[in-house]
């Protein structure tokens, strides 16, 4: 701690460092991407460091600094295209095409670190469905006040005057966006996710390393989604990922997986031999459905290793 700091300010200064973790967790789902959310929470703490004489009442710090935060993420998202997955933009690819070019990474929901234990288990469900990689890409179809408002609430679980006096609107107003955000919600569809099945997660990892393509295969579901962000590429079925498999000269031979945890779901860091070390590749994230994986989510992106506090190289 720096020793020139008042004691207010020293006091200020734990306060915000016991919110950093909640409000990026805030607008991670506000933004769908962890690398951005770092840097809105970022600008927040900024903000809230230089406008502190501001806060005459310190039981208000938190209110204030989520009023700061949703801010900033309006502001983020003001002049760009939401984020989503492969899916939500193109059709299946051919199994033995190219993976194509990658696209910018605004382009994508990325994944998130699943928050460490509470010892609530109510709580935990709901941190987890509510950082669900499906739920997230769904939040990115609302406006983004009625984003905020349907966090607030029904993840949050603020009062509606709460969050009226945050947004500046009446009760009445946030009544209505929620109703909207809700309807919105459900025309998207995301889906009440399963608990994490560490046993499948063992299985797959094993096979995977041995570059066993019917194991690998065999764990997926019949109709099991696969994707690859940054390309848009992406597959239908188990049967096309075995022919992607066996066809690519991506494939998954000389890696090795670090079993993590991403969205409320089991998840590995993906790590490829070169040079007789292993190098960051990416991170999967892998959706479970009656002890079969139905979504695999494999995020190519190197730079995702730093959220979630990995190496980018293995001895």
């Amino acid at each position: 701690m720096n020793p020139t700091l008042t004691p207010a300010r020293s006091a200020l200064a734990r306060e915000l460092a016991a919110l950093r973790r909640p409000l990026l967790t805030y607008c991670y789902r506000m933004l769908g991407s962890a690398l951005e959310a770092e840097d809105a929470v970022q600008e927040t703490m900024m903000r809230a460091w230089r406008s502190a004489d501001r806060l005459t009442d310190p039981a208000g710090l938190r209110p204030w600094m989520y009023r700061i935060a949703t801010n900033v993420c309006i502001d983020a998202t003001t002049d760009r295209r939401r984020r989503a997955l492969p899916m939500d933009l193109v059709a299946a690819a051919d199994p033995r095409g190219d993976l194509g070019a990658a696209l910018p990474e605004s382009t994508w929901v990325q994944p998130f670190p699943s928050a460490s234990a509470t010892g609530d288990p109510s709580e935990e469900a709901v941190s987890r469905e509510s950082i669900r990689l499906a739920f997230v890409a769904a939040l990115q179809y609302l406006l983004p006040r009625q984003r905020a408002v349907l966090i607030l609430r029904d993840v949050l679980c603020w009062r509606a005057a709460e969050v009226a006096e945050l947004l500046d609107t009446s009760v009445d107003a946030i009544n209505s966006m929620l109703r909207r955000a809700r309807s919105a919600l459900a025309a998207a569809g995301p889906e009440a996710g399963e608990p994490i099945d560490t046993g499948l997660l063992e299985r797959y990892v094993a096979a995977f390393e041995r570059f066993d393509i019917d194991g690998i295969v065999a764990l997926l579901r019949h109709d099991a989604v696969i994707d690859m962000p940054p390309v848009s590429f992406w597959l239908r079925g188990r049967e096309a990922f075995r022919q992607w498999l066996t066809h690519s000269e991506v494939g998954c031979r000389r890696k090795r997986l670090v079993p993590i945890e991403a969205n409320g779901c089991p998840a590995a860091a993906v790590y490829r031999e070169h040079d007789g070390r292993f190098e960051a590749v990416g991170i999967q994230v892998l959706v479970c459905s009656g002890g079969e994986i139905s979504e695999l989510h494999v995020f190519l992106q190197p730079e995702l290793f730093r959220i979630f506090g990995l190496p980018e190289t293995l001895g």
